[in-house]
């Protein structure tokens, strides 16, 4: 990288370099000497490449501006200063001492399954000998889920990877790249198309070499790591799969629901942790599990963990979801009945109401029961009521991560007849909203046991075949005629 670097800058002054030898045979009179034949057309020769080199020059500069200019694009992370967790940077000074590698100048915490090193930058036009210590950036479901012995197996590959973060030709190498990737974050017209251009070409010409830099820099980084916990970090692998399946599941299916109602569960970590719990209990894939609850779990390292739950939690919901109006508002996970399961199911029938008034002939006098809903599915007005639901998603779609893909408007039609089931169940009494750490908002039937109307409200909705749902809800209690209540 740096090779490409200085045949750039090489390319840059070439044209200067052969001007400079032009003007200087001029004067020495050995390159067209004033008053000479061929005078006029070396001349002519000496003001173009001069002319070139000075565009070529101008150029240089402009693409060197852009890359200073430029600012890499910052992780969202929770700093923890020494003070938040004093027993956690000693274990890392620890670590680097036995490593024999500069500990890392800070530790910080974002809402993903990784951990890696990133380079701490220099002061804004400033130059320093030594590259500045990298900061330690740690997945935070790690903490939670893991035993502290198993984070620090863990992270000894990661913390190993500081040397080659203060060797000064690597660290160089990576600036440079990274000032190539954060000088092509915006897009140009006009003139600046031509920098753009430029900078893609050295940043293509880079990869294949920074790849391999950073392939070689971890290979080593997991040689030298091997001296340290090497049998406990194949066990500490092992519960990165389930942390980061505890963590995806939980972001999809519990904590998406209340993000969509602007409130952010304060807690995902420790929730991270009830997941799978709940995990390993129904499907046995966390060996061992009962044996490692006797270890200390790594946020025990931590001086307050629930306020460093709140704090992650909170970049969680706004690098994940697009954050509401009136700015996010904290939950308890006591409270997600409540104010996301009960609030989300009434939303959407709600919304299910307003498709059956506009898609059918009834009036709005009509009241949100559900045997005027199941008539309409039994008539055939899926297709109408799926049109329907699909446009107000649509219209109230905003620029979010697709998380989950985009549904289509049968899939919208059977969640919102679920709702309304639901609903129904609810102000019947015979079952109340609960939470399941796995598969987010589920109805609890009198008695503790799960109600699963899914089936059967697919087959209504799927096929108009009304009749195992209607089964399903005199078996349960649940009142065709009756109202369900709606929120305003």
């Amino acid at each position: 990288m740096l090779r490409v670097r200085g045949l750039a800058l090489g390319a840059a002054v070439l044209p200067a370099a052969l001007g400079a030898v032009l003007l200087a045979g001029r004067t020495t009179g050995r390159i067209g000497a004033p008053g000479s034949p061929d005078a006029p057309w070396w001349d002519a020769i000496r003001w173009a490449v001069l002319g070139v080199a000075a565009v070529t020059l101008l150029l240089a500069g402009l693409v060197a501006r852009s890359q200073l200019r430029a600012e890499p694009p910052v992780t969202p992370a929770v700093p923890l200063p020494q003070t938040a967790a004093p027993e956690l940077h000693r274990l890392i000074g620890e670590l680097a001492d036995r490593l024999d590698v500069p500990a890392p100048s800070g530790i910080s915490l974002t809402p993903d399954c990784d951990s890696w090193l990133e380079d701490g930058r220099p002061p804004r036009g400033g130059r320093r000998a030594t590259p500045p210590a990298p900061v330690l950036v740690i997945g935070s479901p790690f903490l939670w889920w893991m035993r502290a012995a198993e984070l620090r197996a863990l992270l000894a590959p990661v913390v190993a990877g500081a040397a080659a973060s203060a060797d000064p030709e690597i660290a160089a190498a990576r600036r440079f790249v990274r000032g190539l990737d954060a000088a092509l974050g915006t897009r140009h017209r006009g003139p600046a198309a031509l920098i753009d251009r430029i900078n893609r070409l050295l940043l293509a010409a880079c990869r294949h070499h920074s790849a391999e830099l950073e392939r070689a820099v971890a290979g080593w980084a997991s040689e030298q790591a091997k001296a340290v916990d090497y049998g406990l970090r194949i066990a500490a692998q092992e519960q990165v799969g389930l942390a980061y399946a505890g963590w995806d599941r939980l972001l999809t299916r519990v904590a998406l629901p209340a993000w969509r109602l602007g409130r952010h569960p304060a807690h995902l970590n420790a929730g991270v942790v009830s997941a799978l719990t709940e995990l390993s209990r129904r499907d046995r894939l966390a060996d061992g599990y009962g044996s490692r609850l006797g270890d200390r779990p790594a946020c025990d390292l931590l001086e307050e963990p629930g306020l460093v739950d709140e704090a992650v939690s909170l970049v969680a919901a706004g690098l994940l979801h697009e954050p509401p109006e009136g700015g996010w508002q904290p939950l308890d996970w006591t409270d997600y009945p409540a104010e996301v399961v009960d609030r989300g199911w009434r939303a959407q029938a709600v919304a299910l109401q307003a498709a059956l008034d506009g898609a059918g002939p009834a009036g709005p006098a009509a009241a949100p029961t559900l045997t005027r809903l199941l008539a309409r599915l039994a008539a055939g007005g899926s297709e109408a009521l799926a049109a329907a639901l699909a446009g107000q998603v649509a219209r109230a779609a905003r620029v979010a991560p697709p998380l989950p893909p985009v549904r289509s408007g049968r899939e919208l039609l059977v969640e919102h007849v679920t709702a309304m089931v639901c609903c129904a169940a609810v102000d019947t009494g015979v079952a109340t909203p609960g939470l399941d750490w796995l598969d987010g908002p589920v109805l609890v039937m009198t008695g503790g046991r799960r109600g699963e109307p899914a089936a059967a409200v697919a087959r209504a909705v799927e096929q108009g075949e009304d009749k195992p749902l209607r089964a399903w809800l005199e078996a349960a209690g649940v009142r065709l005629e009756r109202p369900v209540r709606l929120p305003g």
